[in-house]
């Protein structure tokens, strides 16, 4: 019963861990949307 307990754990705090490292990465992505979006409007508001 020990041994399927602390796998399971394991496995959850993988799980956890590899969820954060992806909402990391899709929030560096939005960023970077963000960051082009103001790029093109500054440049649309300059008549580029």
């Amino acid at each position: 019963m020990q041994k399927k307990v602390l796998g399971l754990s394991a496995v959850l705090a993988m799980m956890a861990l590899s969820a954060c490292e992806t909402m990391q990465g899709a929030g560096r992505d939005i960023q970077t949307a963000g960051q082009v979006v103001q790029q093109e409007s500054a440049q649309a508001q300059q008549g580029y």
